[in-house]
C-alpha cells in the first residue's frame, strides 16, 4: 500500500506540531529576522560535510542555475537530512510563504509519490522522488551582508534574498503540477499497470493549481469579442512557458488586453488572478510586490491568452496565459501530458535574482562588495 502523506514521509508529524505559524501581519524587519534565524538554525544542524554541500558564496554562478525538471541538483537534498534537519529546513520555508504557498509547495513535493505510481516505477525510485528537493544557502545569514537561499526540485523553485535590511520575494518563482488534476480511474490503472498501490491513492480529484486555472477562465469568459481579439495572442497554445528557465526573462513586446481596457468587474477578476500568485508569499512580501506594481501603474498590466478557450483539463486541449507589465511577467502553461500538466512562473523583469537591489546595495554601501 503506497503511503502518500507528505508529512509522514518527509518531515513527520512534528512539523505540524512544533513549527509556529508566521504572524499574519509581520513587518519587513520581523520577516528578515525570522528568515535569518531559521537559516542559521538550519545550518547549525548540519555536519561540516553537509554544510559544504548546502552553502555557496553569494556571487557563485550556481545561484542562477535554476530549473523545474527532475535532475541532479547541488545543495543538500531532503534525502540526505536527518528528521531534525528536515524539520529545520521546512521551518525556513515557512518564513517566506503564506499558508497557501506552503501548502502548494508541500503538495507539489508529495505529488512525486503519485507520479511514481502513474509511471509504474518502484517505491524506491529516485527519478520520481519526494526527497529529491534541495536546500541551498548563498552567502552567510549570520552577517549583515546580503544573502540568499533556495529550495528546488521537480516543479518547484523558490528563492529569497535578504538585502538592504529587508527580505525581498525573489524571483524566479516556479510552481508546477503533473497531473494538473488527478482524474484517472484507479481500478483501470490497477489493470493497466498491475500495481495494487494505485487503488490506495487518496489523491483522485486533487488539483494543486486550481485557482490559477479557474480564475483565468473566469476572466476570459467575460471578455467581449473586441476584447478577446486583443487578449488572444495565438489560436494554439505555446508548448512551454515562453521564458522557460532562461537566465533573464525577456519578451520582445507586451501584447494582450490592458487592465485599463477592462470593465470594473473584469478588473476585479484580473486583480484577483494576480493576487493568487502574490498570495503564495508571506503577506509582507506579497505587499512589497503589489506596491511595486502600483508604483509603475496597474493599468499598464496586460492579460494575454493562447490556445483553447474551454477549461477541460486532461482533454488534450492546451492553453497558455500571461500577465505582463513593465516590471512583472507571470506565465501559465498547460499543454504537456495531454494538457494535464501545468507550469507557472513569476519573473521580476527588473529584479530577477534580486540583482537590481544587490547592485544598488553595493553602489551605496561604503564597504562595497564583500
Amino acid at each position: 500500500m503506497i503511503r502518500i502523506l507528505f508529512f509522514c514521509l518527509i518531515v513527520g508529524q512534528a512539523v505540524a506540531q512544533t513549527v509556529a505559524q508566521p504572524k499574519a501581519k509581520s513587518s519587513a524587519q520581523q520577516v528578515r529576522d525570522e528568515m535569518q534565524e531559521s537559516a542559521q538554525a538550519f545550518l547549525q544542524t548540519l555536519s561540516p560535510e553537509q554544510r559544504q554541500k548546502a552553502t555557496f558564496p553569494l556571487d557563485d554562478a550556481e545561484r542562477f542555475n535554476w530549473h523545474f525538471v527532475p535532475r541532479e541538483r547541488k545543495g543538500l537534498p531532503l534525502k540526505q537530512m536527518t528528521p531534525e534537519q528536515r524539520q529545520a529546513a521546512m521551518a525556513m520555508l515557512k518564513t517566506g510563504l503564506s499558508q497557501q504557498g506552503y501548502d502548494k509547495a508541500t503538495s507539489i513535493i508529495d505529488m512525486e509519490n503519485v507520479l511514481r505510481v502513474i509511471d509504474n516505477r518502484p517505491p524506491n525510485d529516485t527519478y520520481r522522488d519526494p526527497e529529491n528537493y534541495s536546500f541551498t544557502i548563498f552567502g552567510d545569514p549570520s552577517t549583515k551582508n546580503p544573502w540568499s537561499w533556495r529550495i528546488e526540485g521537480h516543479h518547484l523553485s523558490l528563492q529569497f534574498m535578504s538585502v538592504t535590511g529587508r527580505v525581498i520575494a525573489q524571483t524566479p518563482t516556479f510552481f508546477g503540477s503533473n497531473p494538473g488534476i488527478l482524474k484517472y480511474d484507479p481500478s483501470m490503472a490497477d489493470k493497466r499497470m498491475g500495481d495494487p498501490r494505485v487503488s490506495d491513492l487518496p489523491q483522485k480529484g486533487r488539483e494543486i493549481l486550481k485557482q490559477e486555472t479557474e480564475q483565468a477562465f473566469a476572466l476570459l469568459k467575460t471578455l467581449n469579442p473586441d476584447q478577446r481579439k486583443k487578449a488572444v495572442l495565438a489560436a494554439v497554445a505555446y508548448p512551454e512557458m515562453v521564458t522557460s528557465n532562461k537566465r533573464s526573462a525577456v519578451l520582445e513586446k507586451m501584447d494582450g488586453l490592458m487592465l485599463s481596457e477592462m470593465t470594473a468587474d473584469q478588473r476585479k477578476l484580473f486583480l484577483g488572478l494576480l493576487q493568487v500568485y502574490l498570495n503564495n508569499y508571506r503577506i509582507t512580501l506579497a505587499n512589497q510586490q503589489m506596491a511595486k506594481l502600483q508604483k509603475t501603474g496597474l493599468d499598464s498590466l496586460r492579460f494575454g491568452w493562447a490556445g483553447d478557450l474551454t477549461p477541460e483539463l486532461g482533454e488534450g486541449k492546451g492553453w497558455y496565459y500571461r500577465i505582463h507589465g513593465p516590471t512583472i511577467l507571470i506565465e501559465y502553461d498547460n499543454t504537456q501530458t495531454n494538457a494535464n500538466h501545468i507550469h507557472t512562473v513569476v519573473r521580476d523583469l527588473t529584479n530577477d535574482f534580486g540583482e537590481d537591489l544587490l547592485r544598488e546595495h553595493y553602489r551605496t554601501t561604503a564597504h562595497g562588495k564583500p
